[in-house]
């Protein structure tokens, strides 16, 4: 296995070494997954071409990365303004979400395997303030998967890049801004070291799932019991990860603005109606132009509109009413 993910982000990266190790635990040693970090075999955005190709035989990675294979792969991550993690999860299992995705992933000979998530993201760190839409327009960006298309509609010049080339494409000036994860990762790669503005919300990413990508003849070979191991495990690994940022998170943001002078502000109401309207326009063109797409995205929205229904109704409310009141 490698990751897309550099060994330095413990609970990133970590989860992949997480599922060695408790795979290799509950099978007393007798299957072992050797775990390897971004470029170590492959560059990070390449895993899913290496467990193609059988180079890897399997992989944990974001499927936004691989949108142009295929933009249904979104779904495997993040849409713009989608559903949290844990209404994704419930997506995945029980709205037919993962079988659809595993349509498109079989394609390519790969299956995937919900595996890790990093929770709610935020909104990206800039080196110079964005008070407006018409400030924002022009600014050169790292953002993967169909938020980079929105931002590029919003007039940002869009980049991919992998983890270990943001900070210094921040440092030298080669790009203005960046999308990463949320503050305990963003900490840990030292982003506020060359940028001191940190937006929310993270619109494009509102809840995020991380695959265990298997080479799909790997995964065929495996004995039935190893299959079960191995989905067991990454079931297990998610659900470990979440509570593992919301753990993580909220000190390293208070980290950040007490110690390293990190400002954190809201992006302007502009840039969300902006982002809001061609998001929704551009997920309707794909719709339009991909009947794979369509059939995944239409699943989606039905069980989103169910979710965010008894979601303001029941959670949302609670939380409107309890935090103004706990400081």
């Amino acid at each position: 296995m490698q990751t897309s993910f550099s060994p330095n982000l413990d609970l990133l990266h970590g989860s992949g070494e997480r599922i060695g190790q408790k795979v290799e635990e509950l099978t007393g040693g007798k299957f072992t997954i050797r775990v390897y970090g971004a470029g170590e075999i492959v560059p990070g955005l390449q895993v899913m071409d290496a467990v193609m190709q059988g180079t890897l035989q399997c992989g944990l990675t974001s499927g936004y990365y691989y949108i142009g294979k295929h933009p249904a792969l979104a779904f495997d991550t993040a849409i713009p303004f989608g559903m949290t993690t844990r209404q994704t999860l419930s997506w995945l299992h029980y709205g037919g979400g993962l079988e659809m995705i595993n349509q498109i992933y079989s394609e390519f000979g790969v299956l995937s395997i919900p595996a890790s998530t990093t929770g709610g993201q935020m909104g990206g760190w800039f080196r110079e303030p964005v008070n407006s839409l018409e400030e924002l327009a022009g600014m050169r960006m790292r953002i993967p998967g169909i938020g980079g298309e929105i931002m590029s509609r919003l007039g940002v010049t869009v980049q991919t890049l992998a983890g270990p080339e943001i900070y210094p494409a921040l440092e030298r000036g080669a790009i203005d801004a960046t999308e990463w994860i949320g503050p305990h990762d963003d900490e840990s790669m030292g982003l506020y070291q060359v940028a001191s503005y940190y937006y929310y919300p993270g619109w494009w990413e509102p809840g995020v799932t991380l695959g265990l990508l298997i080479n799909i003849d790997e995964y065929n070979a495996l004995p039935p019991a190893y299959q079960q191991v191995l989905h067991t495990v990454c079931g297990e690994t998610f659900c470990e990860r979440l509570a593992a940022y919301d753990w993580a998170n909220p000190p390293a943001l208070q980290r950040l603005i007490q110690d390293h002078g990190v400002i954190i502000t809201p992006y302007s109401e502009d840039v969300m109606e902006a982002a809001w309207r061609e998001s929704h326009n551009y997920l309707d063109e794909l719709s339009a132009s991909n009947a794979e797409f369509r059939q995944i995205y239409d699943s989606y929205r039905t069980f989103r509109n169910a979710q965010w229904s008894f979601v303001n109704g029941n959670e949302l409310a609670y939380q409107q009413w309890v935090i103004p009141r706990i400081g």
